[in-house]
């Protein structure tokens, strides 16, 4: 009992850094994928164009890639940050790309109706998307919000590739060191404990707002 106790403990410390990684990920992703989004729906041609081919890179190459190129690559342009930077930029860039088609498509979502109605009433296009708009894409974007932050939380599995003491490096540590399996099964619960604790959290969200759908 000791013993599992100790290897609970010791898989808690990974699972801060894990924690870490997700948390502000997410923080990030939030503000950047809706900029994003409006950016990609700008009239601005070239804003347009450059958002379009960053999202197109970034959801067309592996993140595993992305975080071996900004772990490896910076530092030979003389960009040299730290392993937990390093995991959250390149999370941040490929994260920012999936919540801005997510936002886009929410925003794309909302009737041209609304729209008329804001113009009718002497709102500003600006006044019109975070007045009227934004709070209905808000509605609109909860379900696939709700797929991508659970993806993000089992991604922050592959930083175990800059050698970062996060939950799976802890639990492969111990099997490698012990021949147990266990640490394994205990990793699994706490990636199940994280995800139903996301699930649970925008299930809740989706029943608040869905009780203002039209």
């Amino acid at each position: 009992m000791d013993h599992l106790m100790q290897m609970v403990l010791l898989m808690l410390e990974g699972t801060e850094v894990t924690l870490e990684i997700f948390v502000v990920t997410f923080i990030l992703v939030l503000p950047l994928g809706l900029f994003a989004a409006l950016g990609r729906l700008s009239s601005l041609r070239l804003l347009n164009r450059a958002l379009e081919l960053y999202i197109w890179i970034m959801r067309g190459t592996p993140l595993m890639l992305q975080l071996l190129f900004v772990y490896f690559a910076l530092p030979m342009v003389g960009i040299k940050l730290s392993d937990i930077a390093a995991a959250l930029l390149a999370f941040t860039l490929n994260y920012t790309a999936y919540f801005a088609e997510i936002f886009r498509a929410g925003i794309q979502a909302v009737p041209k109706g609304q729209y008329e109605a804001a113009h009718m009433l002497g709102l500003s296009k600006v006044q019109t998307m975070w007045r009227v708009v934004i709070p209905q894409m808000i509605r609109n974007v909860l379900p696939p919000m709700s797929n991508e932050t659970i993806n993000l939380v089992k991604d922050t599995s592959l930083i175990y590739i800059l050698a970062m003491n996060d939950l799976l490096r802890v639990a492969r540590t111990i099997v490698q060191r012990e021949f147990d399996m266990t640490p394994f099964v205990v990793a699994a619960v706490f990636y199940l404990v994280m995800t139903a604790v996301l699930t649970w959290g925008f299930h809740r969200l989706e029943a608040h707002f869905g009780r203002y759908a039209m």
